[in-house]
């Protein structure tokens, strides 16, 4: 696993996604590479991002994530959502649009600038079933069984310890709720030089798990799990051709 201490690899991530937060001109961290509005426009319709969807707070589409959970998941009016790892919140704005206004959503995000950024486009856009907390996803600032649908994209990778997070997800899940997700897996091992390499840390990469432990991770928290898709295209379109790809996937908490 990575070489750099849990603490270090949380100050990485911190910086990098602060600055994303803080820059005019957006950062696509996830895509290993930068770029402008439109860029993180295309980024989101190569991982499943459909035109409407794009259209909805188009600036808290900041061109992070690696697929589009919300699509995956069978998110309903009424229904409870957790966004891990929320960002400026554009997959928290998506699901709000389904849960309607007897559902809520609620993002958690490390990173201040981040959740800052995502209450203000919330009170922009008025968005009044949707809140943003400052918290780790290896330790959530939510309430025993009181979530009925999980979802991340492209952020567990970043957390130094994935088995805090699934344990986490699980206990914040009500009996038979869900967790859909998107995320960068290995396909091959890293060398001990991309494990220290601070830009791949924050790019998605050097933090990652191999696929099979991932999963493995997943059910050792009590997930029955489902592989959805992979997408091994991701690899070229955006990582340099990196032994890695973008799974997505769906984890049942047995009832």
């Amino acid at each position: 696993m990575n070489s750099l201490k849990p603490k270090d690899v949380k100050k990485t991530v911190k910086q990098a996604y602060a600055r994303i937060a803080a820059e005019s001109e957006v950062c696509s961290c996830c895509s290993c590479g930068c770029g402008d509005q439109n860029t993180s426009q295309e980024i989101s319709k190569s991982v499943g991002y459909s035109d409407e969807e794009l259209t909805v707070v188009p600036e808290a589409n900041l061109g992070l994530g690696c697929g589009n959970p919300v699509a995956l998941g069978n998110i309903k009016e009424g229904d409870v959502v957790l966004d891990l790892g929320s960002g400026a919140g554009f997959d928290s704005f998506l699901a709000a649009k389904k849960v309607g206004t007897s559902g809520r959503v609620i993002g958690v995000d490390m990173t201040e600038e981040m959740v800052n950024k995502a209450k203000a486009i919330a009170a922009k856009y008025g968005y009044t079933n949707v809140e943003f907390r400052l918290g780790d996803i290896e330790n959530l600032p939510v309430e025993n069984e009181s979530i009925d649908v999980v979802i991340s994209n492209c952020v567990i990778n970043l957390a130094p310890d994935k088995s805090k997070v699934f344990n986490e997800a699980y206990r914040v899940l009500r009996n038979g709720g869900r967790m859909y997700v998107s995320d960068i897996v290995l396909l091959k091992e890293l060398s001990d030089e991309q494990r220290s390499d601070k830009a791949l840390l924050s790019g998605c990469v050097a933090g990652a798990l191999l696929k099979e432990d991932y999963v493995q991770k997943m059910e050792s928290a009590g997930f029955e799990v489902k592989i959805l898709s992979e997408d091994k295209e991701i690899s070229e379109r955006q990582y340099q051709g990196i032994a890695l790809e973008s799974l997505k996937l769906t984890a049942t908490k047995k009832s």
